[in-house]
């Protein structure tokens, strides 16, 4: 006899496997609100951005006293996250002198950033799409990112 709760394992497996993942919106602004409670609670203006798996962009918000230059610098964060399907902290390792992806940033035309800060947002095991947070120290822009997608 097949056990019935395997049964509704796979079948539910298998259903949410068919599901289009995919960032939404709503999702983007949920993401959003959490980033700027994560930033206000650590008193850090930030501007947060978030990009679909194609880095094309969803939503960005500039908080109140951030750095005009975190508007690009964010989306960059973001966009390199997904364009590579990596945080750009771990990124940030592999560029320096002597490792695997020595002068990568220098590729394109300034569209990738690897400073801390950019994550990929993973949905049923998929990568989705990316945050970027800038406007703090590399540190806290990780931080908030990182309390966005917890």
């Amino acid at each position: 006899m097949i056990n019935e709760d395997l049964i509704k394992k796979i079948s539910n497996d298998l259903i949410s496997s068919l599901k289009t993942n995919k960032i939404t919106l709503k999702m983007a602004k949920e993401i959003l609100e959490k980033s700027e409670r994560k930033a206000e609670l650590i008193n850090v203006p930030v501007v947060i951005t978030i990009v679909d798996d194609g880095g094309n962009l969803i939503a960005q918000h500039r908080m109140d006293d951030s750095l005009l230059i975190s508007i690009k610098v964010s989306f960059s964060k973001a966009y390199t996250a997904i364009a590579l399907k990596m945080s750009t902290e771990k990124l940030n390792d592999l560029v320096i002198p002597g490792k695997p992806l020595y002068g990568l940033e220098n590729v394109g035309h300034g569209e990738l950033c690897i400073l801390g800060g950019g994550i990929p947002i993973v949905s049923n095991g998929n990568i989705i799409g990316a945050i970027g947070v800038s406007g703090g120290s590399i540190d806290e822009d990780i931080q908030i990112a990182q309390a966005a997608l917890e």
